[in-house]
């Protein structure tokens, strides 16, 4: 079997990822599969620094703006819609360019993750989510890394409803969550993978920027008409960064200038645990400088690589 070539553009939040795969989807006739598990929400446009109006008319864009923000978009879900988006791009005879920042959406396409499919316990649910509310985010996230590590590395702290849902796995069967999650690659897809790297420091100076334009183009206003149109703000889209950080100034929790000092450390600690997922000695991964001509480099490599997989 001749396997089908999809070309995925990763690289930590703020690295240009976007305006990269709009050049080389339209030089290789593509469109492009959102892999950022932010940008599946309608009304959350500045906080996710979804691609503009003008960018997505160059490009067609599939997976953002496909759920409303009290919709929960789980991995499995993410996974089969992406393959569905896949096919049918690959049936038009176009590249598909999977291109996102969310290292477990990435790996779980590329690797084909099964997720623990263990009937829910409800009551169990409501336990471990009350078990959460009274210890935090950090708290019940550290009690699963005690019982599971591993699963605690790919469970981002933040995200409450997942590591609930882990926990309640684990007590369900009596087995890790981590365990519980077998990899069948596709055997019909040939994944190239391009990373853009760039200097810590320089990144971070990129992601102070980004934040000040989220302000700037109106982040406190988008947050406010969300809460206020009746979106749960401890929901787990609201729980993204930017949102969870003004939701609690609009909520009188810290002022304004804390909230956006604690967007840019938590930012931080993002792209840290980014870079955990996409590993620079990962033999997958060909990383490239984004200060060298990124656009034309990634283009010259790509060129080579899909004549040599003909």
């Amino acid at each position: 079997m001749k396997k089908k070539p999809v070309v995925v553009v990763i690289g930590p939040t703020a690295s240009g990822k976007t305006e990269v795969s709009i050049t080389l989807a339209r030089r290789f006739d593509g469109e492009i599969i959102s892999a950022d598990s932010r940008q599946f929400y309608q009304r959350m446009d500045i906080g996710t620094a979804k691609p503009t109006n003008l960018e997505m008319n160059q490009v067609k864009h599939h997976l953002i703006n496909v759920a409303q923000p009290d919709q929960v978009w789980s991995l499995a879900r993410f996974c089969s819609e992406a393959r569905n988006c896949i096919d049918n791009i690959h049936e038009r005879e176009k590249m598909p360019f999977v291109v996102g920042g969310t290292g477990q959406y990435i790996w779980g396409l590329i690797e084909g993750w099964t997720v623990p499919s263990d009937a829910a316990n409800l009551e169990l649910r409501r336990q471990l989510e009350q078990w959460s509310e009274d210890l935090g985010s950090s708290g019940i996230h550290s009690v699963l890394s005690r019982i599971d590590p591993e699963a605690g590395k790919f469970i981002q702290e933040t995200n409450v409803r997942r590591t609930v849902r882990a926990l309640e796995v684990i007590f369900s069967s009596g087995r890790r969550f981590s365990d519980q999650r077998s990899k069948n690659p596709p055997e019909d897809l040939d994944f190239i993978i391009l990373g853009i790297e760039w200097d810590r420091p320089k990144l971070y100076e990129r992601v102070d920027l980004r934040i000040e334009g989220m302000l700037n183009s109106g982040l406190l206003e988008e947050v406010r008409y969300l809460i206020s149109s009746g979106y749960d703000p401890d929901s787990s889209a609201l729980s993204a960064i930017g949102y969870r950080e003004i939701t609690g100034y609009l909520t009188g929790k810290h002022s304004l200038d804390d909230a956006v000092m604690l967007i840019k450390r938590n930012t931080r600690q993002y792209i840290r645990r980014q870079a955990n997922w996409f590993k620079k000695d990962d033999p997958r991964i060909k990383w490239f400088d984004a200060k060298m001509d990124l656009a034309h480099n990634m283009m010259i490599y790509l060129e080579k690589e899909l004549k040599a997989r003909q």
